[in-house]
């Protein structure tokens, strides 16, 4: 079977990802999943330690670090997706 340009150009790119692109695509999952666990399964001892805290932030907790690192991570996911071949582009 002979690839197309498209398949082409999605195989380059996947094999120019390489090992370290792979991590970063890891990252925001990885953190948007600690987030929803902490959340569902809370803090633990952690979260007693901070919550201690005088004049505490309603966003000190760490769900939302967890939330605010997946999107501070989401460059590499973004990136990909803006690389499809049919993305939009103005």
């Amino acid at each position: 079977m002979i690839a197309t340009g498209d398949e082409t150009r999605r195989l380059s790119h996947a094999a120019a990802l390489g090992a370290a692109g792979w991590l970063g695509l890891a990252a925001a999952p990885t953190f948007a999943v600690m987030a929803l666990l902490t959340g569902l399964l809370g803090g633990g001892h952690m979260a007693m330690m901070c919550s201690t805290a005088q004049d505490a932030s309603p966003l000190g907790g760490m769900a939302p670090m967890y939330l605010l690192m997946s999107a501070f991570h989401s460059a590499p996911w973004l990136k990909l997706i803006s690389a499809r071949p049919g993305a939009r582009r103005s």
